[in-house]
């Protein structure tokens, strides 16, 4: 080297030094400078490295005779490359790329003429390529720029993203082209990968993490399914018209669907509108192999989501909470919507030091702050250290008659043995006609109804409702919704946003280019003032798929959704029982009467606000409780009645 050059390079080292942050205030971990423990925007997003590559997934779902490639397309900083350094990665996998968009502005990925994407969708490639992360989106199978086949939550969907994770890690074989063979290897990868997406992608991420793969530290997954059978059926009664093969058909590319008829066909066979459980719903079951997970778990979820139901966070993190998995969660009054886009910059500042955490190993202590952020009222958030918090207890509170036809009592009093209620289906009335006419006889549902509360009670976690009950006809579905009576301001979550309403106001999180913006529309809530609502519900088939004997009591017991609500006091606490939930599962092929055998029924409610609680019950039969009756403003609860023999 010449002697000028040696001297250039010497005085740039000095320069650095004498410019760069005392050690005190800058450490470098992973890739990102971190000051104040937060990684910091020293990294160019205009100069960032956009590239693609086609991982080997190891399959060949399309049966074309070679194995499937997925298109990768990556984001990452230019500076640690030059400098050897390597970067960690945030992982967004998903089908929606080309067919949907994904985010508020259904944003679709955009190329240049040589394929490198010039438009990522949504903030985190302009807000974390900055601070030191590489931002990697991948095509499932079968859809936009990769091969294969769509199969809606199965092997084919998340091996698509985990055979991304092993190639990052040096495990799977990259490609610079779809067809072509000269080898890419992740070199510039720490290997700590970071899942995040909502819906779909969501559900990707909870499917891949269940299989313990090495190197996927922290998953984010927002509105994510757990379980793809209580996505399309509810312990036997259908929720849609149409089963995983319009979503598959939906989200595929062109050229997918002339070469994956047959993969098509498959999912029609394993999904039978019957409702029964097969082995296409086991593959795609995540909660029964949430002991493989090894990432921790920020779970994200609209407590009123009606689309992807929170019966799939509940189970998602009661099953991670068995297995000792590192969670956080977030509950919102919205429907299916993104945080970004009601809680914009909390939710953008918790991002960033959650994977500040997990991916570039950064002390902030997140993973010791309080697990739980719940949103009370529109914009009014609380947290919680636990959740559900410390003095939740499993309650059971009793369904009883009252002076009035199918207008009855929820409590700690056995109902008397040998009450009935009744009500006849009607498939065009749902859970808010029901609630609207709560304290009203109608011949479509039975309610049961705490008195006026003395407290406040909250409702923490999933809930189950145990009916004994008989059917006038061969089937019969069976809906419980618990309401909320009393007035309040709530996010307008039946509204066309959800529970927000988007603005012509723009805000900006990280760098932008001329062909990707990280501005953003603005949203606000939208609310709504009403006299009750519905805070969980969960529906079945009475007879599991089996036909009915007309007038025989079967015994079912079936799970609500999870949920976080505060009923304040001078509130009521309402279990409605009824038919068809309209809009939100069929109707059995007929229309029963069903009656309800009550001292043989009950619910049993995570709740918090009792004095004392309630103590562990007999199978068969509620408890009694004088001082819990008091705070519901029931009478003192009568002696307790003897068990009645089961179904």
């Amino acid at each position: 080297m010449h002697w000028k050059s040696v001297v250039a390079v010497v005085v740039t080292a000095l320069l650095v030094l004498l410019t760069a942050p005392t050690a005190a205030h800058a450490t470098a971990r992973g890739s990102g400078t971190v000051r104040q423990e937060l990684s910091q925007p020293d990294y160019s997003y205009a100069d960032a490295i956009r590239e693609a590559v086609w991982v080997d997934t190891g399959l060949d779902g399309d049966g074309d005779g070679r194995t499937d490639r997925v298109a990768v397309d990556i984001v990452r900083p230019s500076e640690p490359a030059e400098a050897g350094r390597r970067v960690p990665v945030i992982m967004d996998a998903s089908p929606y790329y080309s067919c949907c968009g994904r985010g508020n502005e259904s944003q679709t990925k955009t190329y240049d003429a040589s394929g490198n994407i010039l438009q990522a969708p949504l903030f985190y490639d302009n807000y974390f390529v900055p601070r030191g992360y590489a931002s990697v989106l991948v095509d499932l199978a079968g859809t936009d720029r990769s091969d294969g086949c769509v199969d809606v939550g199965g092997r084919s969907d998340i091996q698509s993203a985990k055979a991304v994770v092993d190639w990052l890690n040096g495990r799977a074989k990259g490609y610079r082209t779809r067809t072509g063979a000269t080898a890419v290897k992740a070199t510039w990868a720490t290997g700590s990968v970071g899942m995040i997406g909502k819906s779909y992608d969501a559900t990707i991420a909870n499917g891949v993490a269940a299989t313990g793969v090495k190197g996927l530290k922290t998953i984010v997954p927002i509105g994510g399914i757990s379980s793809w059978y209580d996505y399309y059926f509810s312990q036997g009664a259908a929720l849609y018209d149409s089963g995983p093969d319009w979503l598959s058909g939906y989200v595929e590319s062109a050229g997918a669907r002339t070469r994956c008829a047959a993969v098509q066909q498959k999912i029609v066979d394993g999904a039978p509108r019957s409702g029964a459980w097969t082995s296409f719903w086991s593959e795609r079951d995540y909660v029964k192999d949430a002991g493989k997970v090894r990432a921790s778990v920020f779970a994200v979820h609209g407590m009123q989501d009606l689309n992807v139901r929170t019966k799939h966070f509940g189970q998602w993190w009661d099953a991670l909470a068995r297995n000792g998995v590192e969670r956080k969660v977030w509950l919102s009054q919205t429907g299916h919507v993104d945080p970004f886009d009601y809680r914009r910059t909390q939710w953008v500042d918790t991002l960033h030091r959650w994977f500040d955490h997990y991916l570039l190993g950064v002390p902030n202590g997140i993973d010791h702050e309080p697990a739980a952020d719940i949103e009370r009222s529109p914009d009014h958030w609380t947290t919680d250290r636990t959740w559900p918090p410390a003095g939740t207890a499993d309650t059971t509170l009793s369904l009883s008659s009252g002076a009035t036809p199918g207008v009855g009592t929820l409590g700690p009093a056995p109902a008397t043995p040998g009450s009935t209620e009744s009500f006849t289906d009607d498939p065009a009335l749902w859970e808010e006609d029901w609630a609207a006419a709560a304290d009203t006889s109608t011949p479509a549902k039975t309610a049961f109804s705490t008195g006026t509360l003395t407290k406040d009670l909250r409702l923490s976690g999933s809930s189950s409702v145990t009916l004994t009950a008989s059917s006038s006809t061969t089937s019969a579905h069976v809906s419980a919704v618990l309401a909320d009576l009393g007035p309040q301001t709530i996010r307008n979550y039946l509204g066309n946003e959800e529970g927000i309403t988007t603005l012509t106001t723009r805000s900006c999180y990280g760098d932008s280019t001329a062909y990707d913006s990280a501005c953003f529309l603005d949203t606000a809530a939208d609310t709504e003032n009403v006299d009750y609502q519905v805070v969980s519900r969960g529906w079945a088939d009475l007879g599991q798929g089996k036909a009915l004997t007309p007038g025989k009591a079967y015994r079912i017991t079936f799970e609500l959704a999870a949920t976080d609500h505060v009923i304040q006091a001078g509130h009521r606490l309402a279990l409605i029982v009824a038919g068809t939930d309209a809009g939100l599962i069929d109707p059995a092929d007929t229309t029963p009467k069903v009656t309800i055998d009550l001292a043989r029924s009950w619910a049993r409610l995570p709740l918090s606000g009792l004095a004392g609680g309630y103590a562990a019950v007999p199978k068969q039969q509620p408890p009694a409780s004088a001082t819990a009756g008091s705070l519901l403003g029931l009478p003192a609860a009568r002696p307790a009645m003897r068990p009645v023999p089961g179904v």
